[in-house]
């Protein structure tokens, strides 16, 4: 029976993890490298060896709404989009709240987890520690969850950028940038055109004296402020959007996303198009980047060909010439360098986890990855219904099928991946945001049944189908439910509206539209009897035009 857990790292997925052993009667021990929780979202104004590092302007570009923890909803009266300094904060109170502080261990980074010598029998783990002095120290745990994400070691291919070692400027990667001051007045290229490199050309573009962008493939790009100033992702990722998806050919479904992203602006003329379809890789989300083209304050260009001290030559064979600096926006590597080689599976260009989260061919399941995974929406809540999924195999409430089943599904989903997605070493998965989050709550008896809410709660059944698809949907039956879900569904408009009342604006009464109508009306029938006195024979001759010829009708 498991009881003792060790989770490794303290981010999101950590502090799910670590809630998600509690809920099930587990002790959970978080070991955490720094001296403070929130992985990704801690900043630090020097990037720390082999942790992520964020820059000090960053604002997340998932709302609030469809980030927070299911059964914690963000304050009203914080932003949609939060700066990095929010989103710790409410770290710390989902932390504090939920009385997960006493079970981290900060300074003691993880160097290695190995299987006990009686595995066989007890599924037992031993953990080995260093404390931030060097002191080494040795655990024994029933199971271990490894969150230690994957933007920790940044991806830098000099090799591929011929004469890079004659640059008379300096070059670095986007891990390593904190902000924009050191780029004043300076000539700066960008590679790559991720979210990443997207928010450093846009920050950049601001002081140097120019920016340029290039991009091997092109991207497409989507809005943070959708249609009527909502969040793009409170307006589209919906049951209803999904269920289209299911039933539509992904053409028609690719055609109609280009055509509004289009619409917006015309990803050809601002040579943003890229080679795939909109929904084959997931989009950049930035609102700035296609002004700050159109003003000529960052040009694209194509892929860098190579470097000739201060010049970069592009595969079109034009040059840019006096450049400064060079960020790499190139990407990050993955590696779990503490887990043992005999628990990693690959497949494809991933490790290949049954579901994304348990290593197939483990004698006993007490070892699982949470928050490994990549699709078009927050961390946050696709972790945490991982680790409340991997809470009930450790406690024995659910099972996985054999070793070679799991193989052979994992095998399956790399193909499906492949097929559908663009993937690479560097970007290896990628899910579907509603179908992962419903498939694994399926696991647990927590994905939410229109069906049943249709009739039993129909004024429920329509926000679930129409609104957005927040992480409060799996808290509404089945294990781990909440009473609160109901009502933070219902309410999460209001959350989403309040940090925008900061100003009172009159609007108009019913009566006020009634009279405003009325005197439309007015208007009307005053133009209509003027043109008859003055014409009487005008309205009868339009009229007379407008109405169906009866004979052709007859006919």
């Amino acid at each position: 029976m498991v009881h003792r857990v060790a989770v490794i790292g303290a981010g999101p997925s950590g502090l799910a993890s670590m809630k998600a052993c509690l809920d099930e009667g587990m002790l959970p021990t978080c070991f955490e490298s720094s001296d403070d929780m929130g992985g990704l979202w801690r900043f630090k104004e020097v990037s720390e060896p082999n942790r992520a590092s964020i820059y000090r302007s960053l604002t997340i570009n998932i709302s609030k709404e469809m980030m927070c923890y299911s059964d914690f909803p963000i304050p009203a009266d914080y932003p949609n989009y939060m700066h990095h300094s929010k989103i710790l904060t409410y770290f710390r109170m989902y932390a504090e709240h939920f009385k997960l502080l006493q079970h981290i261990r900060f300074k003691t980074s993880v160097k290695n987890i190995k299987q006990r010598p009686d595995f066989s029998h007890s599924g037992e783990w031993e953990v080995v520690t260093e404390s931030i002095d060097g002191q080494q120290e040795s655990h024994v745990f029933d199971a271990v969850i490894c969150c230690s994400g994957h933007y920790t070691y940044p991806h830098l291919p000099l090799k591929d950028f011929t004469g890079i070692e004659t640059f008379e400027g300096k070059y670095f990667h986007s891990w390593d940038y904190k902000g924009p001051e050191d780029m004043s007045g300076k000539r700066v290229v960008v590679i790559g055109i991720g979210n990443s490199g997207s928010d450093i050309a846009v920050e950049s573009s601001r002081v140097a004296e120019q920016v340029y962008m290039s991009t091997r493939r092109g991207t497409w790009i989507i809005r943070q402020v959708s249609d009527n100033g909502l969040p793009v992702d409170m307006q589209y990722n919906t049951r209803f959007v999904h269920i289209l998806f299911q039933l539509l050919p992904i053409k028609v479904i690719n055609w109609i996303g280009e055509n509004k992203v289009n619409a917006m602006y015309d990803h050809s003329m601002y040579g943003l198009k890229p080679k795939h379809r909109l929904f084959s890789q997931i989009p950049v989300i930035n609102d700035d980047l296609p002004f700050k083209i159109l003003s000529g304050s960052v040009i694209l260009k194509p892929n860098v060909k190579e470097i000739r001290g201060s010049t970069v030559v592009f595969d079109d064979g034009s040059t840019v010439e006096k450049v400064d600096t060079i960020v790499f926006s190139t990407g990050y590597n993955y590696d779990f360098p503490y887990m043992p080689s005999s628990a990693v599976y690959k497949s494809g260009h991933r490790v290949g986890l049954y579901k994304h989260v348990f290593p197939p061919k483990m004698e006993h399941p007490t070892l699982a990855v949470v928050g490994f995974i990549h699709a078009l929406g927050a961390i946050m809540p696709q972790a945490e219904i991982q680790s409340r999924w991997v809470a009930r195999v450790f406690k024995g409430h659910n099972k996985l099928p054999s070793n070679r089943a799991m193989m052979k599904a994992v095998d399956k989903d790399t193909k499906n991946i492949e097929k559908n997605y663009i993937v690479s070493k560097l970007t290896p998965l990628q899910v579907d945001f509603v179908s992962y989050m419903d498939d694994i709550a399926g696991e647990i008896g927590a994905r939410p049944s229109l069906l049943w809410l249709f009739f039993t709660d129909y004024p429920l059944f329509q926000r679930v189908l129409w609104g957005p698809v927040t992480a409060y949907q799996y808290r509404l039956m089945g294990p781990g439910k909440w009473e609160g879900a109901r009502r933070a569904i219902f309410t999460q408009f209001d959350r989403m509206f309040q940090p925008l009342k900061t100003r009172k604006v009159e609007e108009a009464s019913v009566f006020g539209r009634l009279t405003k109508l009325s005197l439309i009306v007015m208007a009307g029938g005053a133009a209509v009897y003027y043109v008859h006195a003055r014409n009487p024979t005008t309205i009868p001759a339009l009229l007379s035009k407008l109405r169906p010829n009866r004979l052709n009708v007859l006919q």
